[in-house]
């Protein structure tokens, strides 16, 4: 049960900060975290996640409640590489980096009930 996201307009370092919230939590849980934090990567991992749930349901009929976030993957991509106009005639380097974005989610754990 998994989702990609390949080549996502945001540096890899600061979908790192947004993804390190989520990892090893409830996926109920971690879509609550992703809803209410306000920043660009978590809106982009939410809709991830997202897809990674939906994929879990429809393709291996897991239920929400029991699916956990295994693992976060946040991988550089491709650099886009753009000039900016500068004075006398000149052109200055502009890089814009990209994402790769890994979701993996897994079944919860079975806690055994003594009674």
């Amino acid at each position: 049960m998994k989702a990609h996201l390949r080549r996502i307009r945001i540096s890899p370092k600061k979908a790192n900060v947004v993804a390190g919230l989520i990892r090893g939590k409830n996926a109920q849980e971690a879509t609550d975290i992703l809803r209410f934090t306000s920043n660009k990567g978590a809106k982009i991992i939410g809709k991830c996640l997202a897809s990674a749930i939906a994929n879990a349901e429809n393709n291996h009929d897991k239920k929400r409640e029991d699916l956990v976030i295994d693992e976060v993957i946040i991988n550089k991509g491709p650099v886009y590489k753009r000039h900016l106009p500068s004075s006398r005639g000149r052109a200055l380097p502009l890089s814009k980096p990209t994402t790769h974005i890994s979701i993996y989610l897994k079944d919860a754990p079975v806690e055994a009930t003594n009674e």
